[in-house]
Parts: C-alpha cells; sequence; structure tokens
C-alpha cells in the first residue's frame, strides 16, 4: 500500500497543475497521462493523491483548467464535478458572505441546485424578474416620494435616508424598512429618526460591516456639505429598531464640500468618494479616501492623486467589485454631455491607480444606449455590476437593466463582451433617473427606491419633475 503523500509531493503536483493552467483539454490530457507513466522518481502519481489535497490543487485554478481536467478520466470527472467542490469554488470566486447568504435564504426555500448549476447560471445571466414590494399593513406610515436619497441593505433590513422632494425641499428623515424571511415582502416600514443628520439630498451612505457612513449632499438653500456621519441599527426586544447617528470626528481634514458625487465602501473600513458639484457649481474630479477607526469612533481624510483619471463628472457611479478595486461609470461631464466612460480604481497600498476600461460599444446591441446619469450600479451575485435606470442628455428616463462583466477586464482589456442587456419580466416600474438601489447578502435581489420617474401620479412640478415613492425588488432568474 503506497504512503501518504509528503508535502513535498503536494507541492510538486500544485506547481506541476499551476503553471500547465492554460493548456487545452487534449494538453491537459496529454499532460496528465505523460505523468501518470512517470517512473523512477521520487514523486506520488497524482491518482494516489487523497481527495482533499486535490481540491487543493484544483482550488488553485481558472474555472476551464478545472473542467479539462474533469475530462481526462471518470475518476477526475467525479472528483471535479462534486458539490463541494464547486461550493468551494463560488466561495473563492463570490466570497463567503454571499454563498452563506444563498445558503439560509435562497437554498432554504425549497430552491436548490447544485452548485455547478448555479455557477453556470450565474455566469450566463440573462434575465431579471421585478416584483413590486408593498406593506402588507396599508394604514402604516411610508415614505413620501423622493429622489437623490439613499438605500442600504444593512442588518437585514433597508435603510432610507434624506432625498430632495417636491418644491426643491430636503428631507431629514431615516426610515428602516423590516423584510420577510424570503426577503421579498416588505413587513413593516419605521421612521426612526428625523433632524440628524440634517436634511439634504445628492449625498452618499455607504456600508461598512454594520455601520452606515454618510457623506456630503446639499440642502434645499443649496449649501454644499462635507460633513461625515456614522449610523448604526440596534435591534430591541423592548423598543424594536433603532438607528443612532452621530456626528464622526475626522479632524481638520475634508474633502471640499460637494453633493451629486458618488461613493462606496472598500475593505479595512474605508470609504471612497469621487467627483460631484462642489460650492461654486463647478464639477469636480478628485478622489478622498477616508479610513475609519476600529471602534468607528473617528477617522481620517486623504486625497489620492494620480494620473491619468476620470474627468470631472457629477450623478455617476462608483461600485466595488472585490477588496481593494471599485468601478466608476457614467455621469455628466463638464460640457453637460452624458457619458459612458468606465474606469477602475486600484487602491493596492502603494500602486494606487485609474485604468481606463477600453470598450468596444460599436459592436453591442442597444450600446448607443449606454451613456446615462443618475442611474444605479449595483454589484451582483457573480462579481458582476447591475446598472439599472437613469437619464440621457435629453432628460428622457430610462428603465433598462444592464451587466457589466467585471471578470472579462482580467481576461481581456479590450473585450467586446463586457456590456450585456438583460431582459426584465414581473413588475414593470417606470423609467427613472436618481432613485437609489442596493443588494442583499447574496447578490441576488436589488431592492430599489423612489427617484425622479416618468408617468408619476404625482402631481408633477412647473420644472417637470415628478417623484415617486415606488419600491421593488430585481431578482436574477435562476431556474432551480
Amino acid at each position: 500500500m503506497m504512503a501518504p503523500p509528503t508535502l513535498a509531493d503536494l507541492n510538486f503536483w500544485r506547481e506541476k497543475m499551476a503553471l500547465n493552467h492554460s493548456l487545452e483539454r487534449k494538453k491537459f490530457a496529454f499532460f496528465h497521462h505523460s505523468f501518470m507513466e512517470e517512473s523512477g522518481n521520487n514523486e506520488t502519481p497524482i491518482c494516489n493523491l487523497i481527495q482533499d489535497h486535490l481540491f487543493s490543487i484544483l482550488l488553485l485554478l481558472p474555472i476551464n483548467s478545472i473542467l479539462s481536467f474533469a475530462l481526462t478520466c471518470k475518476k477526475f470527472n467525479s472528483l471535479a464535478s462534486s458539490d463541494t467542490l464547486w461550493e468551494s469554488i463560488c466561495r473563492r470566486e463570490w466570497g463567503p458572505t454571499c454563498v452563506d447568504a444563498l445558503k439560509s435564504s435562497y437554498f432554504n426555500g425549497g430552491n436548490y441546485m447544485p452548485w455547478m448549476k448555479l455557477y453556470h447560471q450565474v455566469t450566463q445571466l440573462g434575465s431579471v424578474s421585478c416584483l413590486k414590494l408593498i406593506d402588507p399593513l396599508s394604514h402604516n406610515m411610508l415614505p413620501c416620494p423622493r429622489a437623490s436619497h439613499s438605500l442600504n441593505f444593512v442588518s437585514n433590513c433597508l435603510v432610507l435616508f434624506g432625498g430632495g422632494c417636491e418644491g426643491g425641499r430636503h428631507l431629514d428623515d431615516t426610515w428602516v424598512a423590516l423584510l420577510g424571511y424570503d426577503f421579498k415582502t416588505i413587513l413593516k416600514w419605521q421612521k426612526v429618526t428625523s433632524g440628524l443628520p440634517s436634511g439634504r439630498f445628492v449625498h452618499t451612505c455607504v456600508v461598512t460591516g454594520d455601520f452606515l457612513i454618510l457623506f456630503g449632499g446639499i440642502n434645499d438653500h443649496g449649501i454644499r456639505q462635507n460633513d461625515t456621519w456614522i449610523g448604526r441599527i440596534v435591534h430591541s426586544e423592548t423598543f424594536g429598531i433603532t438607528l443612532f447617528w452621530r456626528l464622526l470626528d475626522v479632524g481638520s481634514v475634508a474633502p471640499p464640500p460637494r453633493g451629486a458625487h458618488a461613493g462606496c465602501s472598500m475593505e479595512n473600513r474605508r470609504m471612497l468618494i469621487h467627483g460631484g458639484i462642489g460650492p461654486d457649481g463647478v464639477r469636480l474630479g478628485d478622489l478622498w479616501i477616508l479610513e475609519i477607526s476600529e471602534n468607528f469612533c473617528h477617522g481620517t481624510w486623504y486625497e489620492i492623486v494620480t494620473h491619468p483619471a476620470p474627468p470631472p463628472r457629477s450623478g455617476h457611479t462608483l461600485t466595488c467589485i472585490d477588496g481593494t478595486r471599485t468601478l466608476l461609470f457614467g455621469g455628466r461631464g463638464l460640457g453637460y454631455d452624458v457619458l459612458d466612460d468606465v474606469w477602475v480604481f486600484d487602491a493596492t497600498e502603494g500602486h494606487s491607480q485609474w485604468v481606463r476600461v477600453q470598450v468596444d460599444l460599436s459592436s453591442t446591441p442597444w450600446g448607443n444606449n449606454l451613456p446615462r446619469v443618475g442611474h444605479s450600479a449595483t454589484l451582483i451575485l457573480g462579481g458582476k455590476v447591475l446598472i439599472y435606470g437613469g437619464e440621457n442628455s435629453q432628460r428622457q428616463r430610462k428603465n433598462d437593466f444592464w451587466l457589466f462583466d467585471v471578470n472579462s477586464i482580467k481576461k481581456h482589456p479590450f473585450s467586446t463582451r463586457m456590456w450585456r442587456r438583460l431582459k426584465s419580466c414581473g413588475y414593470k416600474p417606470k423609467g427613472r433617473s436618481f432613485h437609489a438601489a442596493c443588494s442583499d447578502h447574496s447578490g441576488r435581489l436589488v431592492y430599489t427606491f423612489g427617484g425622479m420617474a416618468d408617468e408619476s401620479l404625482q402631481p408633477a412640478e412647473s420644472s417637470g419633475l415628478q417623484f415617486d415613492a415606488d419600491v421593488f425588488a430585481v431578482e436574477l432568474l435562476l431556474d432551480p
């Protein structure tokens, strides 16, 4: 009986397979066969490695190489197709939070499918389904119609703050929506605070752990803000849900006041903001990072200056696509033009830089509809970014869904398949802009609230602004 492989054996096979991860099926089969026939050396044949060691090797490889490995023989096919391996692959590719959330919500609802099939369906995603969410208790108080507000998913609740409403007035209310077990129903909207933070719209609010971080915005006097706030939801059996806001001590350095900027959270308790409209009404192109202390009691802002960098803009989006990288898309530029450029900022320590993603839209169906401002851009299951709504340079509002495949950036910097327009079914939301959206922890559901919408039932202002209070969920269509 052969002795178990040593650490040297395991490292040997890891190196052999990692160096050959780009081989096609025939090359991989030949590679495997040649090692099966090796003799007269001190290494352990790959077929005799125990399953756990093979798992460790496979998890070092890209998907194409894993599939090639599965085609070499029946034994390896069974191993490389196992549910245990593909759950680990999904954890590697999507993150443990996403996978755990899928297991607790989607799978527990009777929708279980093999992880390999789920991975394939997410990769080939072509459709979404919209579901209007209605508070079952019609007598409950509900948030009023608004736009340019914030909406975040934190502590399994939706948190809505601020925005602008009819008459150009700002709002200073904070609402929390309790969600049902399947996250597809709203059990109750609850108004938890008002007055703090002060009223504002076109601010940014992001989630870091169980905390909300809010920055900037404009009030109804046109005054730009540059204050930073921390919010946290507290669940209590006695008092129900409460949310506490407090001003964050950031010292004497802070970004210039602004509104209509873009922001997102990053790993290690960081928030990133870019651009917006400054006090003099000029669009900005600066980039700032906030680092927050472990106890969330104070923070430090500092500016990042790099070249090249995205041109100044407002009404654009920043979406964190992994621990250190963020995706910037669209907005309105200095010449009032509506943009469709894509940039990636890499915040790796010592190597911070902007890189423009070269996208060929000439071969992308409906690609001429991509330029937009006031849209939402949400990271979803599979590490992709879902773009919804917004308006073009003629202020025509959109109700289309687009998918940006972040993974294609790694495969080819000039890929023509980065953008894909998705089909939608179910509830048909009105075209809208300056709404707010966020995803649940699995990335399978995206919640959307409000905005300036077409054909609103609310009376229109003389300026033509029509505010909306629809809340709906966008679900990725995955066939069990």
